[in-house]
């Protein structure tokens, strides 16, 4: 399986959805001028504004945000991670947090709809109730591509180690991990979690994350890339940038051949107790 340079956007989105997608096209222009054959970016990529302005933001999917990126993707003949963006979905008064993959040719190669709602209240720090205006999806996603297999996931999914490994055992080398991630937890988290996913999946892990004073919360950004031996190749400043790194998939077959974690799992000794 070939290399290939993955480029990820770390942003400051905010209320000006126009100015945001506006943003993001400069961004994906100069990573694909600097030889990135797979851009990724940030959950909420479209809007980081108050809530009333959550429902007005999103779109149906196709719309203008979608065929934008399409044409991202088709224009430069790159692989384009859309981050998340809020996906109206017909007939129902909620949104999905919608990921969206598309192919060199501006083709939608896969979606998937976070599984996982950030309601929390946490005590001195941020309270979120994410299904207050989104609902969860209810399936795995791991997409094809030329490179190799990625999984998809965004930002809360991350604290749930049994999605990652089901994408493992489908197949998936690079696990992608769009966020928009408080400074309050993300201090002390963000890094420790993904470092763990990739290490016991054996896989890259992908995690392009918003930056800034969002409505509610510091962002904590730190976008990174991270090697299936959990060393982090590449880390973001605290700036809107773009950070590269070679994605290897040959490697993950190395590592899985060298130390097999998962060949040497015992499924049947894993009773999963009631609930």
């Amino acid at each position: 399986m070939s290399k290939f340079l993955m480029g990820v956007l770390q942003i400051d989105s905010q209320a000006d959805k126009k100015a945001n997608l506006d943003k993001v096209g400069c961004l994906v222009d100069e990573a694909a001028s600097h030889g990135a054959q797979f851009v990724a970016m940030a959950e909420n990529i479209h809007y980081c504004g108050p809530k009333d302005g959550v429902f007005a933001s999103a779109e149906p999917i196709p719309g203008a945000m979608s065929a934008f990126f399409a044409a991202k993707a088709k224009q430069h003949r790159i692989w384009l991670h859309c981050g998340s963006i809020g996906e109206v979905i017909p007939g129902e008064s909620k949104l999905y947090n919608t990921t969206l993959l598309y192919n060199p040719r501006g083709e939608l190669a896969a979606r998937y709809e976070k599984i996982h709602m950030y309601d929390v209240e946490i005590k001195n720090g941020p309270s979120t109730r994410e299904s207050d205006t989104k609902k969860p999806g209810h399936k795995i996603v791991v997409a094809d591509t030329e490179f190799c297999k990625v999984g998809l996931s965004i930002c809360y999914d991350m604290r749930f180690p049994e999605m990652y490994r089901i994408m493992a055992l489908q197949g998936a080398k690079v696990m992608f991990v769009p966020a928009n991630y408080t400074l309050f937890t993300g201090k002390d988290h963000w890094e420790c979690i993904l470092k763990t996913r990739a290490i016991e999946n054996q896989c890259y892990v992908v995690a392009p994350a918003q930056i800034g004073k969002k409505p509610a919360f510091q962002a904590y950004g730190r976008s990174m890339i991270i090697n299936p031996w959990g060393v982090t190749v590449a880390c973001a400043e605290d700036r809107e940038t773009i950070i590269y790194a070679e994605i290897d998939p040959d490697y993950v077959n190395q590592i899985r051949e060298q130390l097999p974690s998962l060949k040497n799992r015992q499924p049947g000794a894993y009773v999963w107790p009631a609930e």
